[in-house]
């Protein structure tokens, strides 16, 4: 017979609930997951719509996969998450957030203003569905 400890975890709610992340475990693969994809998306040098959608899927990933009595976070971190990566963008490659209408020459607040407009969509709809995703598991859960 099979230890206890050695047996996996139910297939239960109650047991795949168990492997649900933690706060610090959601922020972690939240940056790394969004780094990892502005990488990938900078290959040609400039952020695109691999960004976005990129973005869009992290974001509700880590909202479906966060502890249900952590659901708070997980609305707060979409827009935390956007805007720090194109503040970082804009410090060190500022030529990869280039805005149509923004002279070559401007500024890193003026670059990173006009950057985070252009990406409001991605924050609308990465916003929108991880609170829709929220909203979904708090009513599952009652």
């Amino acid at each position: 017979m099979a230890h206890p400890a050695s047996r996996p975890a139910p297939r239960t709610p109650a047991g795949l609930a168990a492997q649900d992340l933690t706060v610090r475990g959601m922020v972690t693969l939240g940056v790394v997951a969004t780094g990892a994809i502005t990488l990938l998306d900078l290959v040609d040098g400039h952020l695109g719509f691999l960004f976005s959608l990129g973005f869009v899927l992290v974001v509700v990933t880590l909202a479906l996969a966060v502890d249900v009595r952590d659901l708070f976070p997980a609305g707060m971190v979409p827009p935390v998450l956007l805007l720090a990566s194109l503040l970082l963008l804009a410090v060190l490659v500022p030529s990869a957030v280039s805005v149509d209408g923004v002279a070559a020459d401007a500024g890193l607040v003026t670059r990173y203003i006009a950057t985070v407009v252009h990406h409001g969509l991605t924050l609308v709809v990465g916003q929108g569905l991880a609170l829709a995703v929220i909203v979904w598991r708090l009513l599952r859960a009652v």
